[in-house]
Formats: C-alpha cells, sequence, structure tokens
C-alpha cells in the first residue's frame, strides 16, 4: 500500500495544528517535495521532530486533515454559522475513570459545570443547548460535541425585520413632510432596536470560530490521552 504524501499546503496545515511554535510554519521542506510528489508521514515527523513537535501531535493532525467532515455538524441561518459540531471516532471504550477525566476538560473548557446524564452505554453531558454525546460504535465509541447559538434566529428575524420597518417608516415621513414628525422618529428608534438585535449576526462567526477550537481542543485533548494511555499499558506488559 502506497503511503500518503501531504503537499505543501496539507504539511503547513498540519505543522500549524500540531503546535503553537511559529517557527515550525518556516521549516523548509524536504529536498524530495521539489518533485511534486509531497511527503509522507514519516518524513513529516522527521520535521517536526527537528522542532521539538512530538511524532504523536503530527500524526493526530494528520487524522484530523483526512477525517471526513461529519454531515449536518454545522447549522447555518442566512450565510451564518448558528451551530457548530465535531465527532471524534475512538478505538476502544472509555473507562469510568476517563469519561470523568473528560468531564472535567469539558467543564473547563467551556466554563460550564452541565449535568451528567447516562442510559446504558450511552453517557452524555450537556450544558443548555451545548452537548457531548458519548455514543457506542462497532469498533469502539464516538464522541459528539455540538452547540447551537440560542436565540440566534430568532435574534436576527427580529433585527431584519425592525431594521426594515424603522427604515420604511422613517424614508415615508422625510420624503412626505420633509421633516421628522412623531412617526419619523419612531422609525429612528426602531432602526436602533433593530440594529441592536441585529448586531448578533455579525458577532456569530467570531463565536462559532472560538466552539469549533474548543470542540477541537478537546477531542485532540482526549484521543492523545488515549493514545499515551495504550502505550503505558503496552510498556507495561512488555
Amino acid at each position: 500500500m502506497t503511503d500518503r504524501r501531504y503537499s505543501e499546503e496539507e504539511v503547513a496545515k498540519i505543522l500549524e495544528a500540531a503546535t503553537e511554535v511559529r517557527e515550525a510554519g518556516d521549516r523548509s521542506l524536504p529536498s524530495g517535495d521539489a518533485s511534486g510528489d509531497g511527503v509522507t508521514l514519516a518524513e513529516l515527523q522527521d520535521i517536526g521532530r527537528e522542532v521539538g513537535i512530538p511524532e504523536e501531535s503530527i500524526e493526530l493532525a494528520a487524522s484530523r486533515l483526512d477525517a471526513p467532515v461529519p454531515a449536518g455538524s454545522d447549522v447555518r441561518f442566512l450565510g451564518r454559522r448558528i451551530g457548530v459540531g465535531r465527532t471524534v471516532y475512538l478505538d476502544r471504550r472509555l473507562s469510568d475513570r476517563e469519561w470523568d477525566l473528560l468531564v472535567v476538560d469539558l467543564r473547563e473548557t467551556f466554563n460550564a459545570r452541565g449535568k451528567i446524564r447516562q442510559e446504558g452505554s450511552f453517557r452524555q453531558w450537556s450544558n443548555g443547548r451545548l452537548q457531548a454525546l458519548l455514543e457506542p460504535t462497532d469498533s469502539g465509541e464516538r464522541l459528539r460535541l455540538k452547540t447551537v447559538k440560542s436565540g440566534a434566529r430568532t435574534s436576527i428575524v427580529m433585527g431584519a425585520t425592525i431594521l426594515t420597518l424603522g427604515a420604511v417608516a422613517l424614508a415615508q415621513t422625510l420624503v412626505g413632510s420633509g421633516g421628522l414628525t412623531v412617526r419619523g422618529a419612531s422609525g429612528f428608534l426602531m432602526l436602533l432596536v433593530g440594529a441592536f438585535f441585529g448586531s448578533r449576526w455579525f458577532r456569530l462567526p467570531r463565536w462559532a470560530a472560538t466552539r469549533t477550537r474548543q470542540m477541537e481542543d478537546v477531542s485532540d485533548r482526549l484521543v492523545a490521552a488515549l493514545s499515551a494511555a495504550d502505550q503505558a499499558d503496552e510498556g507495561g506488559e512488555g
């Protein structure tokens, strides 16, 4: 089986995801990349090793690059993401202690106590619309992280409606009487109220980016912790 080869752009993405060290992005690629064939995972790990990036971090970042985006993970409304999600597949089940540590990480990351619920092999941590669902699969478990911005649709629709009505009322007043009447003042006030509600539309990208990064951090820490635990068990057996 031919080793997967990564392009220069993919290498940059993997290094960025694998470490916060900025100088890693300035590393030149191996000479073999000049042919256009790309870089293998082993070669990429060699680059990372030279700048202090663990092999496990490189492998994890590369797997994220190749992982398919779960269908329906993002919810959009009028061109904005009002819901985000991330799914990570695990090759084994979490122990009770590992689940407890995951809950601790969720609470610290999202600064929320949340509620824990378990039904058979299904486990859940939730805080309002923010949910972490641990579900069984044929080969292990999957962790689904998802959330939807509370009241986003209502605020955006209300803002757009009030802005439109206010603009119409103000325009009719100015055109009809040439001055600012009570109706015109009401229209101006409606514009301000509409702008207040509609401003959430402009803040949504930052909210979505923050939640996405938090979900990626939680899932990456979980995968790294499980990998370290499995390696420790193998070392103990040896």
